[in-house]
């Protein structure tokens, strides 16, 4: 039997880094590289910070803010995170005994954040009164939560925040869902275009199950990107990051243990009481994982940490455990959440041992002792894995690994589905680390017999007219289909949206309560069309008002076949979900879950499996190194399928970057700030791309 308690032994993808300190290093003006490169672009009126957990994002802010408030003519600066207890990122600090001109000060009264009390909602409709005041005086500097912000905005009009800086962290909470107040409130301050905003986030990907800004709004902003694995590779301490899957049978408390080593400093995520892995009772599965861990000795009263003996087999001695998951006694959870975040504590190594949490600690949340991450059940949401990730890759002096484990039922579909599915999750973490957007497919479609469209491929027997044409352009990823009867987008908007925004109007049509509950519930009183037609017009009404019917219905046709078509290949590569006997097969979240924000990933012409290893009635991902060759070969393969460059052009860029490389020693970097030596590293890998579609040309013809 395999012994998972420790963790060389648990199968993992392994991201070893070169530790040579860089990302911790600071210039003349006391700024790390990221940001350097952040306050480099400090002029721009809308700027992404795309950065992954402490590479710091917060004091970037801070300098760029500064030079805003002083250099730049804006009145005020107002910083947004997602939740008070982030607040403390952006305490004062003394910026200028570093070498930077100014000091970063935020006046008690105006820090929200600080604000008491237990209900979110409350405490920011209380604080709107205090950003009116703010915005009416002469301070500078506000810290507020998302939420308050909200209401401010709901109450005061976009036109109060005029000449003013808005700093928004975690910016992936915002959403270009409609039914997303602050993302709706975003674009309406884009369009006016009197305020400058700065967005920071470690978890940026329009793959995710809903896009964080319109493409038009994301046309505004000018983009700085910082990968995880610069900032990795660039620490002093921690040299390699493990990614790895469990699979179990049964209950996970009773598989828990095979993967929690109490010698690890952990963070574990129970699973949603929603979840199929939950047991429904979620202090009782608390009470069970600090069971399995060794004998309760109390708790300690200053903390609110439990005291757990662990037996002899693993270590003999004493650990503490604090619970985040315990909300029966506002007072006792109030104490853990200010004994981990206690200053003059949080940075000794023994202060804690392992935190259990439900949907707290998952992100922002700074303990840089954490060298595990364990989540139970599956996460559909890739923001919400490399959020989870992030919070055991924290530089600390003795901490060479850091691990993320995601412990799963076993699935019930065929292994090869199974080791597929890991596969895109693992591929697709992989261009998350790179900061890349995972793909998702794109459609156009257009009525029957509208002609051939250049540059796409019909197969075989090439374009037929009158007949049913479905085209490919391998250039752009794009499918073309022609369907009797389609509505042509009368307006270059309609087209645009038709082209660009299917993804966006699918995800509102599945995200509808009445429509989801009739179309599972009550699929034997409920005609197609009324979901179909009526509700999916409803949606595109509702979005686009100002668009002509006959725009609408172009709009709705296109997205009820995007969706059709997708759920039909999702069939087809699932082999339908149905085991033969009629009997559909329960537990097949992974799969169906890494189909729904991961797509063209599977595309990425690379295998990061090894193999699954059965044992112990459970079993685990064997997989393959990811090293910096496999990241720059994710990265490369990335940039092959955005950039459309045509070929004889990539064939002349390759040209001219081998001699980039004669003269400089190294290949162009496609994330290089110099746009000639990026647009060279596009060229190679766009140039690699149709070479090798030409040798799968041949070898189909051979």
């Amino acid at each position: 039997m395999t012994n998972l308690a420790t963790p060389p032994t648990i199968p993992s993808v392994s991201l070893v880094t070169a530790c040579t300190g860089a990302s911790t290093k600071s210039d003349e003006r006391g700024m790390r590289p990221m940001q350097a490169r952040a306050y480099a672009r400090r002029g721009e009126q809308y700027l992404l910070i795309k950065s992954p957990p402490a590479s710091g994002k917060s004091r970037a802010l801070m300098f760029i803010a500064l030079d805003k408030l002083h250099n730049q003519g804006l009145k005020q600066a107002i910083i947004v995170v997602p939740e008070r207890s982030i607040g403390e990122s952006f305490a004062n600090e003394s910026l200028s005994q570093n070498g930077f001109d100014w000091d970063w000060e935020v006046l008690p009264q105006w820090n929200l954040c600080n604000a008491p009390g237990i209900d979110e909602v409350k405490v920011a409709k209380s604080k709107v009164k205090a950003v009116g005041e703010f915005l009416a005086g002469d301070d500078k500097v506000l810290v507020c939560t998302h939420a308050t912000l909200r209401f401010a905005i709901e109450e005061l009009g976009i036109e109060a925040f005029d000449g003013r800086l808005l700093a928004v962290d975690e910016f992936h909470h915002v959403s270009s869902n409609p039914d997303n107040r602050l993302g709706s409130q975003l674009g309406a301050l884009i369009a006016r275009d009197k305020t400058h905003i700065v967005a920071m986030t470690g978890s940026y990907f329009r793959g995710d199950a809903v896009a964080v800004l319109a493409p038009q709004d994301e046309a505004r902003f000018v983009t700085v990107t910082y990968t995880y694995y610069e900032q990795l590779n660039g620490y002093e301490f921690l040299k390699a990051l493990d990614i790895g899957y469990f699979f179990y049978t049964g209950r996970y408390l009773d598989a828990i243990m095979k993967v929690l080593d109490p010698a690890l400093k952990t963070i574990v995520h129970i699973p949603s009481v929603n979840s199929r892995e939950s047991t429904k009772d979620k202090h009782k599965e608390v009470d069970e994982i600090m069971n399995a861990l060794g004998e309760w000795k109390g708790e300690d009263p200053a903390t609110g940490f439990h005291r757990i003996q662990l037996p002899a087999e693993k270590g003999n001695r004493l650990i503490k455990v604090a619970d985040l998951v315990d909300d029966g006694d506002p007072t006792r959870r109030a104490r853990v959440l200010e004994a981990l975040k206690d200053p003059t504590q949080r940075n000794k190594r023994d202060h804690v041992d392992v935190i259990i949490a439900l949907g707290m600690a998952k992100e922002g949340f700074d303990w840089i002792w954490c060298e595990h991450a364990l989540t139970v059940g599956y996460r559909s949401s890739l923001t919400e894995i490399i959020q989870i990730i992030g919070r055991a890759t924290r530089d600390a002096p003795g901490k060479e690994r850091a691990r993320f484990t995601n412990l799963i039922a076993e699935p019930d579909a065929a292994e090869a589905l199974v080791t597929d599915a890991i596969n895109d999750t693992l591929k697709a973490i992989a261009a998350s680390l790179l900061m890349e957007q995972v793909l998702t497919p794109r459609f156009e479609f257009s009525p029957k017999n509208a002609g051939k469209q250049e540059g796409y491929d019909y197969g075989s027997e090439g374009y037929v007219e009158g007949g049913t044409n479905i085209g490919v352009n391998e250039k752009t990823g794009q499918f073309i289909f022609e369907i009797n009867g389609l509505v042509k987008p009368e307006t270059l908007e309609a087209e645009r949206i038709c082209r660009e925004d299917l993804n966006e109007v699918i995800t509102a049509f599945v995200q509808d309560k009445p429509t989801l509950e009739r179309g599972l519930f009550d699929r034997e009183n409920t005609i197609p069309e009324e979901l179909t037609q009526v509700q999916m017009g409803k949606i595109v009404r509702e979005r686009y008002p100002e668009l002509s019917e006959k725009d609408q219905e172009a709009i709705r046709q296109c997205a009820i076949a995007a969706l059709a078509l997708t759920q039909k290949a999702k069939e087809l590569t699932a082999g339908g979900g149905d085991d033969g006997n009629g009997a559909h097969k329960a537990n097949i979240a992974l799969i169906t879950g890494v189909r729904r924000y991961i797509m063209d990933v599977r595309d990425l012409s690379i295998d990061l499996i090894d193999r699954i290893n059965p044992f112990d009635a459970a079993y685990a991902i064997l997989a393959k190194a990811m090293d910096e060759k496999t990241l720059k070969q994710v990265e490369t393969t990335i940039a092959a399928k955005r950039v459309n460059i045509p070929e004889d052009e990539a064939r002349d860029l390759a040209k001219r970057a081998l001699q980039f490389k004669q003269e400089r020693r190294r290949l162009p970097e496609i994330t290089a700030q110099d746009p000639w030596e990026k647009k060279m590293a596009e060229g190679v890998a766009a140039f690699a791309r149709y070479r090798a579609q030409a040798k799968g040309r041949e070898a189909q013809n051979g």
